[in-house]
């Protein structure tokens, strides 16, 4: 029964820091979630960075583990005191740098930020490999152009999962998925590409820091090895109550991307996923390496046991859609409407599929921040139509939709026009499929191609995460992919939506309006602060 399990301390937790929420969840010995807690929160401009403080992280964290214990209580009747293994993800990149004390520099620099633009032109050049904007290496070297006082002093940087994994055991570490965020791995030793590390230390060596870049890094664990224990000060950091105990075994720290790739059992060549939410990406496991780089539109990236993948990122996604729908349901409220949230959701998005296949000539664009694959370092929500354009609810929303795939779809094109990189199977999950009867089929447009989503999506990273931890008690040797389809994926149900062709043109034609409106959001981002 769960109920032992839990008393027993046989189960198994994953925590995911999202963009918008902390998700605790809690499995069982068959891998199955069984609890769950969250925290909302968002990150905010602060002196024109996007970030988020350090004590929002550890009241995220800390709520959502004391959420979690409530749903454990309030399901099961008992207290979640034990654990079997545990492990910590977070959304990648970004830039947190503390120096010998363990004192955090400058404000945590999320990946949502797009001031690194030289930094990253200058270290893709170098390398011949694509360093986008918001890797950690990026935010590093444009702190040196920069000449900001505080590099000098560094003494480790990290990612978010890294941070909060270091908080819990004390341990420098992150795994390889993570890590590829940061820098460039070796796929043949699954670390940091030494050859590129010698590259930076020798482009900065006239600055005279007291450091050498190998010295900054966590070390690289990839997927099944133990990344240290909970220690007791740890513990009291995630349950300040005191009631959870020490010396629960730690999966090594990932990133988002990565998660994702498990929680769709996507780990394997030939396969991917798309996650969308408050940011877009698609990632693609790659069977041979890309013909050439293509900085600024696809980075290559590691799943949790150290394969190359190819992502398409887009910072972008379903934030804009979501303010539209809460000012339409206040204009409902006013009017005396009486509903829920989901209901909200459920019946404007169902509207898109109603409207014309190109939205009817609408043309919105959701760029709440800057968007690196289509060339813009700041953005501009905006909407654009035509006196000619149909302009009806239904199409609004469809565009709305749309739109929110845009500069995904840019760079899938490379994926799959350029490249010719095959699929068998792209499985998405987030906040998009929420109302999967909508995300899956317009995704599937935008995409060109199936899309599939499993009955487990709605747990999404954090169970990805949890299941990380699983493995690494219970892998045995077994390499990830084999593993998952046995343990986690066996009896999966799977819905897959085939694309329409009427839709695929649809969405065909409101990218070329997509792209020529460019033009458009160009001007407004630099006429309107």
């Amino acid at each position: 029964m769960t109920k032992d399990e839990i008393s027993a301390g046989q189960t198994v937790m994953g925590l995911e820091f999202g963009s918008t929420r902390i998700k605790a969840v809690l499995i069982d010995s068959t891998n199955t979630p069984v609890a769950s807690g969250a925290f909302d929160w968002e990150n905010s401009l602060v002196d024109g960075v996007w970030t988020y403080s350090l004590d929002e992280i550890h009241t995220g964290i800390s709520t959502a583990f004391a959420n979690l214990k409530k749903d454990v209580q309030d399901k099961y009747g008992v207290k979640l005191t034990k654990l079997a293994a545990m492990g910590i993800s977070a959304m990648m990149h970004g830039y947190l740098a503390f120096d010998k004390g363990g004192k955090l520099l400058v404000p945590f620099r999320t990946w949502r930020n797009t001031m690194t633009g030289e930094a990253s032109k200058q270290l893709s050049k170098l390398f011949g490999y694509p360093i986008p904007e918001r890797w950690s290496i990026a935010h590093l070297y444009q702190a040196i152009l920069n000449k900001e006082s505080h590099v000098k002093d560094v003494s480790f940087f990290t990612t978010l999962a890294g941070y909060a994994h270091w908080m819990l055991t004390g341990e420098k570490v992150l795994g390889v998925g993570d890590a590829s965020g940061m820098f460039p791995i070796d796929d043949r030793t699954g670390d940091f590409d030494k050859k590129f590390v010698k590259q930076f230390d020798s482009l900065i060596a006239d600055r005279k820091f007291p450091w050498k870049l190998a010295d900054l890094f966590p070390k690289v664990l990839p997927a099944g090895a133990e990344a240290g224990r909970l220690t007791a000060e740890g513990a009291r950091w995630l349950d300040p109550t005191g009631e959870l105990e020490p010396g629960v075994v730690m999966a090594p720290p990932e990133g988002d991307a990565g998660t994702g790739m498990v929680a769709t059992n996507s780990v394997a060549a030939r396969t991917g996923n798309v996650s969308a939410g408050t940011s877009v990406f698609a990632m693609i496991v790659l069977e041979k390496p890309l013909s050439k780089a293509y900085s600024g539109q696809i980075d290559i990236v590691s799943t949790p046991d150290g394969k190359p993948a190819a992502m398409a990122h887009a910072n972008n996604c379903t934030g804009e859609y979501d303010k539209w729908i809460n000012i339409f349901g206040d204009a409902a409220k006013v009017l005396g409407a009486d509903f829920s949230k989901g209901k909200l959701y459920d019946t404007l998005l169902e509207l898109a599929l109603k409207g014309d296949k190109d939205c009817g000539g609408l043309i919105p664009y959701n760029y709440i921040s800057g968007e690196s694959m289509t060339g813009f370092e700041s953005g501009r929500p905006l909407f654009v139509r035509t006196q000619k354009a149909n302009f009806t609810l239904a199409n609004f929303i469809r565009a709305q939709l749309f739109t929110s795939l845009g500069a995904l779809r840019a760079g899938m094109d490379i994926l799959f026009d350029e490249e010719h990189v095959k699929l068998d199977r792209l499985t998405g999950h987030g906040g998009f499929f929420k109302t999967a009867s909508v995300g899956l089929p317009v995704m599937a447009a935008a995409m060109h191609t199936p899309v599939s989503a499993l009955s487990t999506a709605g747990e999404g990273g954090p169970w990805g995460m949890a299941l990380l931890a699983a493995y690494t008690i219970n892998g045995k040797g077994a390499a990830l992919p084999d593993w998952l389809n046995k343990n986690a994926f066996a009896s999966a149900k799977v819905q897959t939506v085939q694309p329409d062709q009427a839709d695929v043109d649809g969405f065909n034609a409101f990218f070329v309006n997509y792209k020529q409106g460019l033009a458009v959001e160009r001007v407004a981002v630099d006429n309107l602060d």
